[in-house]
């Protein structure tokens, strides 16, 4: 049972995953948008627990497997692609003065961003997994991962609780631009591993 509870934990993740996607989606329309978003966030994190928790259980009882090294990063960039992708489409974050036009443009650049780099190192890990190179999380990997959920979570609730403040405007926008680097700067530092130059 140990050794099937980190799959079981990332398979409830993608479950949560689709729930908030919704929630996002669909919160122009709730009158009470603020406790709707509270919700969708409470979701998130307890998704980011789960996170957490499935690769420590998976290294503690040595149940880590192909299948959690492919499926658990999958999950992660179907939560943080699909929650950026659907802040886009909902016209999220609204920041300072910026017209509907030029926000969708940096929303979307930044998508742009996202889907690249997910898209290269996933492309690179499965070559890595296939010629029976262990291509595990790296510490840029959890930098990146760990700057794109505060992202997130910082976008729910600048839309749920401080939509046109000053002070949210500067942080989210803070934690864009540290979220992109960080993204790009990690995709660089995935070809520069040592097991892939053996």
């Amino acid at each position: 049972m140990l050794k099937s509870l980190p799959n079981i934990l990332t398979f409830s993740r993608l479950v949560m995953t689709a729930v908030i996607l919704v929630m996002i989606l669909y919160s122009p329309h709730v009158e009470n948008r603020a406790v709707f978003l509270d919700i969708a966030f409470v979701l998130f994190l307890i998704a980011a627990l789960t996170d957490v928790v499935d690769g420590h259980v998976a290294r503690r009882f040595n149940a880590t497997s192909k299948f959690g090294r492919m499926v658990d990063p999958l999950a992660d960039k179907v939560l943080i692609c699909g929650a950026f992708i659907c802040f886009a489409v909902v016209g999220e974050p609204r920041l300072f003065d910026l017209s509907p036009r030029t926000l969708s443009i940096v929303h979307w650049l930044v998508i742009a961003i996202l889907l690249l780099r997910e898209v290269y190192v996933t492309v690179l890990r499965q070559w890595a997994e296939a010629r029976g190179i262990n291509f595990a999380a790296t510490r840029s990997g959890k930098i990146k991962m760990l700057l794109q959920s505060i992202t997130l979570g910082t976008v729910l609730v600048k839309m749920a609780h401080v939509p046109t403040a000053a002070w949210g405007n500067w942080f989210t926008t803070i934690m864009f631009v540290a979220m992109v680097v960080a993204t790009i700067v990690s995709g660089v530092l995935a070809t520069r591993r040592p097991s892939l130059r053996q």
